[in-house]
């Protein structure tokens, strides 16, 4: 089997480190992919307290990025990256797994 990966941009890490300190929480973000949204399936991100013992851990500048083994076999290979533009600020999931996503970047298809 190959080794599963994902990536934590370093502007996205940075946007965890900020938040996880004004609310006093370690700086791990958990993605997960849950059915629904336009296009079958949605990103869900939050801030964990630790990881899971069957997560898979990324690191970058310090901060860690988890995902349960579910949610890991539909994101492998993602990049999560930090946006700010016009429309507003967000993490967005570049997904080399998605066949389709939707206009609003929360969910795709695969």
């Amino acid at each position: 089997m190959d080794q599963q990966s994902l990536t934590l941009s370093p502007s996205a890490a940075a946007r965890v480190a900020a938040i996880a300190e004004k609310q006093g929480t370690p700086a791990i973000l958990r993605l997960s992919v849950e059915g629904g949204g336009c296009s079958g399936f949605q990103y869900k991100f939050g801030l964990a307290d630790a990881p899971e013992t069957d997560d898979l851990v990324t690191e970058t500048d310090g901060v860690r990025l988890v995902v349960d083994p579910m949610s890991l076999d539909l994101v492998d290979g993602c990049v999560v990256d930090f946006v700010e533009s016009l429309g507003g600020a967000a993490f967005r999931v570049e997904n080399p797994n998605a066949a389709a996503g939707c206009g609003c970047g929360s969910s795709f298809s695969v």
